[in-house]
């Protein structure tokens, strides 16, 4: 796995993946910034929401659960000093869809969290504290 970040200027970047896609990167207006892309801590924590729902939607579908829609909602708090490293994260699944098996979403986010999902099972080794809850809505 490969990324490349370009400076574009004052602490705006462009990052580009091994697979060709790109994300703008920046700060805010206070740190020298324009407020036109992703801060990188908050990229940090969207990937590890990406990451476990990839594994959850992946295990419902392989499960044939009826998923109309899954959304993952993460908290995550940063300790006050340098380096402001995550101290905590929550990420709370909101699946949708119809006769889906509680007992199926509740297994697969703890797969994710437990077995498969490397973003988070790489921050808790680096002494995050991650947490997990889910709801099911029948649509």
């Amino acid at each position: 796995m490969k990324a490349t970040i370009k400076w574009v200027d004052g602490v705006m970047f462009l990052g580009e993946s091994g697979s060709g896609h790109s994300v703008v990167m920046d700060g805010a207006p206070d740190q020298g910034g324009r407020n036109m892309g992703i801060r990188p801590m908050e990229m940090v924590l969207a990937g590890l929401g990406g990451c476990a729902s990839f594994d959850v939607m992946a295990m419902l579908q392989k499960g044939r659960q009826n998923v109309i829609d899954c959304r993952t909602e993460l908290e995550a708090e940063r300790v006050d000093a340098v380096p402001a490293v995550f101290s905590k994260i929550h990420l709370h699944f909101v699946v949708s869809g119809t006769n889906l098996k509680e007992s199926q979403v509740k297994r697969a986010v703890e797969l994710s969290a437990e077995k498969y999902c490397s973003a988070s099972i790489m921050l808790e080794a680096g002494g995050v504290e991650i947490s997990h809850s889910y709801v099911v809505e029948e649509v």
